[in-house]
């Protein structure tokens, strides 16, 4: 434990657990001649270690939690570069979706291309509350000028907080490296802006020796200039782990209970920002909220650098999960994202994405189909249609069975749960099964579509299809009514 003299832990009476508390102690920074790379852990060589010291961090779930984004910014850095107009429509898109609470509080953006300006100066026109937009700099002076002369108050700054980065990539010492980043925040804080300080690769960095005393300086730093500083955790890597009892660096509740408990930086200046290189970014930043982070930051449809960013959406249906509540979030905006990405820029999302992919919430076993037909609840994760505008549905191939082409017809020609519906003894059936079956017993081993599926019904018995195309108009209408109405 490395304290600074005569200084030990100080007691005090928390009113949040009622119980006296024992604050933080006072870690310094912790000088090295050689980097320490935690080769224990990351030997390079084999896939990287988790070790435990069963020591565990209490919950501490913040009052306020929010998501905050970066498609524009490290989501970008991943896709084909959108346009002045995909930015602004995009932007327009995640303020519907975060409701009037602002529960997507913030986006960020470069600003180092005439386009990239552009972008946020038609953003800021609209005049929208949330996201609150920000932008991301490198640490010059020419920068610092920029972000204030556009009247963004908040910006990000990258501050490399792991051995890995201060030695071998800057060739700097820790010393000078804190001393470095000091300065730098202080420029900023000079200008009147907000610092958003992006601790890079801290699931590989010293937590005692550097981060600890990197995050205290820049606090107290904060305090002298009135301005709160923001420290954003970057698992850069994705190597952060949600186990109890996991050791750091690699313990996402170690990290954001040490950032709050001994660095003193308070929930709502706190942001998480993670990577899927390991599949964990969803349950870390979940984690992340749970042990006391208001804040994570992700990107549409988890686009960005390698694996990608969190997906937002997913975080959004983290957010009610936790809560119990949507406080007001729209959630079938997330499907119109998804279509937009698709449609308009161009993007293919993976089909078996969670939430937004083509086929998320289809089924093609036809033992599954018959559950649907039954109850869909049997076989849908929740009532996908009301909640993101996607009714649950039946992909016909040759496992689809009888059950999987009823549903099809059902779920096409809006027949489900009303007394329309198709049966799946139904003639029609089984007169669509048998050709169904013939095209794959002749070697067809492709999904058959929405529209070769409702010419083969149209072919096979034209009165049935024209009654059923009667009946969906009409119900079509009356829920277009409905939503008038509702408006």
């Amino acid at each position: 434990m490395h304290k600074t003299p005569n200084e030990g832990p100080i007691i005090y009476f928390s009113k949040k657990t009622n119980l006296l508390e024992q604050s933080a102690y006072r870690y310094q920074l912790q000088e090295r001649e050689e980097p320490n790379l935690y080769r224990e852990l990351f030997d390079y060589d084999s896939v990287p270690k988790v070790s435990f010291n069963h020591r565990l961090v209490p919950m501490d779930m913040p009052a306020e939690i929010w998501i905050t984004d970066t498609t524009f910014r490290d989501g970008q850095q991943s896709t084909s570069p959108f346009s002045v107009e995909q930015i602004v429509h995009l932007y327009k898109l995640l303020n519907k979706l975060g409701g009037p609470k602002g529960l997507i509080r913030q986006t960020e953006f470069f600003i180092y291309t005439e386009k990239d300006r552009k972008a946020v100066e038609k953003c800021l026109e609209l005049g929208l509350e949330y996201p609150e937009v920000t932008s991301w700099i490198r640490a010059s002076e020419k920068d610092f000028e920029l972000v204030k002369a556009m009247g963004i108050k908040e910006t990000g700054v990258l501050l490399s907080c792991s051995d890995y980065h201060i030695y071998k990539k800057m060739g700097l010492t820790r010393r000078s490296a804190m001393e470095k980043y000091v300065s730098i925040v202080g420029q900023i804080l000079e200008k009147g802006i907000r610092p958003r300080c992006h601790f890079e690769d801290i699931t590989r960095a010293d937590f005692y020796g550097f981060v600890v005393p990197l995050a205290e300086a820049l606090r107290k730093l904060g305090e002298e200039y009135g301005i709160p500083v923001k420290i954003r955790a970057c698992d850069t890597l994705g190597y952060g782990v949600s186990y109890p009892g996991a050791a750091l660096p690699r313990s996402v509740p170690g990290i954001i209970y040490g950032l709050r408990h001994y660095a003193g930086i308070a929930s709502e200046q706190l942001e998480w920002h993670g990577h899927n290189d390991f599949y964990k970014v969803v349950i870390n930043a979940s984690t992340a909220w749970l042990y006391g982070c208001s804040s994570v930051n992700c990107s549409l449809l988890g686009i960005g650098e390698r694996t990608g960013n969190c997906p937002l959406e997913a975080m959004v249906i983290e957010y009610c999960s936790l809560r119990g509540t949507d406080d007001g979030m729209n959630l079938p905006v997330i499907t119109e994202i998804a279509r937009y990405f698709e449609d308009e820029i161009g993007y293919e999302i993976p089909e078996r994405t969670p939430f937004v992919g083509r086929n998320f919430n289809v089924t093609r076993a036809g033992i599954h189909a018959d559950g649907l037909l039954k109850d869909e609840e049997i076989y849908n994760i929740f009532n996908t249609k009301k909640l993101l505008d996607r009714p649950a549905s039946v992909a016909v191939d040759s496992h689809s069975g009888l059950a999987g082409i009823a549903h099809w017809i059902n779920s096409y020609f809006r027949l489900l749960e009303t007394p329309y519906a198709i049966s799946k003894q139904a003639e029609i059936v089984k007169r669509m099964k048998e050709r169904v079956d013939s095209e794959y017993e002749a070697g067809r081993n492709t999904v058959m579509g929405d529209e070769e599926l409702v010419n083969m019904l149209r072919e096979i018995d034209y009165d049935e299809y024209t009654r059923l195309s009667h009946i969906h108009l009409h119900r079509k209408k009356e829920a277009s009514e409905s939503e008038s109405e509702n408006k």
